[in-house]
């Protein structure tokens, strides 16, 4: 992606045709609203700050992306807690302590131990890096979610 990063231009710059300010890329199945569409644009800000954007392989479009604040507000607040519920897990699992049990922990938690490390197949993954990864995400779509509301 060639955006506007962190107040600095790519080597692509492109700047509005009316204001002469930077643009982002947005994506190719990106449609902007009508000019004087004032809460559609404030829309698109809100989705550009946390990092939506409209791109795509072309196969299927970009996915779910969010028509107003409050859908946004509910997309990652679906998603923080998903990500709460991943914590309950590592709060909760009974670290293995033997051969055996890394055995067992690693058939029925495979996706949960991969998610973590992907070295998980050879190594324990303990409980606090569970937790730790969790923590760090949850804590970036809380981030995302300040900047929205």
């Amino acid at each position: 992606m060639v955006d506007v990063k962190k107040g600095e231009a790519s080597v692509f710059e492109a700047k509005c045709p009316q204001c002469a300010e930077f643009m982002a890329n947005m994506g190719l199945d990106f449609e902007s609203p009508k000019k004087d569409d004032i809460k559609k644009w404030e829309h698109i800000k809100s989705l550009f700050s946390v990092g939506i954007t409209f791109h795509s392989c072309g196969c299927s479009g970009p996915g779910y992306i969010p028509n107003s604040k409050e859908k946004l507000i509910e997309y990652f607040e679906g998603i923080k807690k998903r990500y709460l519920e991943n914590m309950g897990f590592w709060r909760t699992r009974i670290e293995p302590t033997n051969k055996q049990e890394k055995e067992r922990d690693l058939n029925k938690n495979w996706h949960k131990l991969s998610s973590i490390s992907s070295n998980y197949k050879k190594e324990i993954v303990t409980n606090q890096e569970g937790l730790d990864y969790w923590h760090v995400k949850i804590k970036q779509v809380e981030e995302k979610l300040n900047l929205i509301k």
